[in-house]
């Protein structure tokens, strides 16, 4: 057996256990697995090359259902990050607020690898899932939703921010429920005064890191607000084409009675929703990159 071989099937193993219930309810386990399946996309060849415009910036907020859809935005970013460790792509979070259970309110992350932007830029928009909450004592199916959001990741040189156009704040990062976890002010918000826009960062123990990051985040945004007002400017061409560049539009339903989840813009559905929510979509992102190619809208 030659190195590609044993590569593979190296691979192939730590795929297996990332699908592994009992591995799945291991965080620690979870995540050494997914540091060694990166390397080893990166030591085939599967990671980025220098320079290229691979790298994607995931947010996930949650919307309407209070804890319900915070918890549902933590099941969603869990299962692009194991999607992602599957890939050998590099995932880094940028900034996370957690609610009182545990859920996420919001989720940042920059995502880089091989194929990021082509396998990822269709799960934009409104995600709403069907489930019995573990509260709920009436057995009562609840529906909540979450956001999702793939910008690519904008360059100095893509987008430009003058400094009279922003303001900066920096203050003390602050845990689940809103309680300070930290006596130093090192996170950072940035304020674009143009546009109303707000960006924060707080993950890392860097001030200058911290802004760096907020800075990343906001030129992102600013980066698809311009190509979605230039999307919308040619909508009425696109007829055929899934979605629009609005990303309020509920995309998904995620229906866990009926275990089944469903696109409303291609009108397909799949089973085994588990399986799914630990990050095996690669059938969904198939159907996308298949069937749609170039006619779909870029996000």
């Amino acid at each position: 057996m030659d190195s590609s071989d044993a590569l593979r099937e190296r691979r192939e193993e730590l795929e297996r256990q990332l699908s592994d219930p009992t591995v799945l309810k291991n965080p620690q386990k979870i995540k050494a697995l997914s540091i060694e399946l990166s390397r080893l996309g990166k030591s085939a060849g599967c990671g980025a090359p220098a320079g290229a415009p691979q790298g994607v910036i995931l947010e996930i907020r949650a919307g309407v259902g209070g804890e319900e859809a915070a918890l549902f935005a933590h099941r969603l970013f869990d299962m692009y990050s194991r999607f992602a460790a599957k890939r050998g792509w590099r995932l880094t979070i940028l900034n996370e607020s957690k609610s009182e259970r545990g859920g996420y309110k919001e989720a940042v992350a920059e995502i880089h690898g091989s194929g990021v932007y082509d396998a990822l830029h269709f799960e934009s928009g409104v995600h709403r899932v069907q489930r019995i909450p573990e509260t709920e004592k009436a057995g009562r199916v609840h529906t909540s939703t979450a956001s999702v959001a793939i910008l690519s990741v904008a360059a100095e040189t893509d987008i430009t921010v003058r400094p009279q156009d922003i303001k900066i704040e920096f203050f003390r990062s602050s845990g689940p429920g809103g309680q300070n976890v930290n006596k130093v002010e090192t996170a950072v918000r940035i304020y674009h005064l143009p546009t109303g826009l707000i960006v924060t960062s707080q993950d890392s123990r860097s001030q200058q890191k911290n802004r760096e990051t907020a800075m990343t985040l906001l030129r992102s945004r600013l980066l698809a607000a311009k190509q979605e007002q230039e999307a919308k400017k040619t909508a009425d061409t696109r007829r055929a084409q899934i979605g629009t560049a609005d990303r309020s539009e509920k995309i998904r339903t995620y229906n866990f009675p009926q275990d089944r989840i469903t696109d409303h813009r291609i009108k397909q559905s799949w089973h085994n929703i588990e399986s799914v929510m630990n990050g095996n979509i690669d059938a969904i992102v198939e159907a996308f990159g298949t069937t749609h190619d170039s006619n779909i809208i870029r996000r």
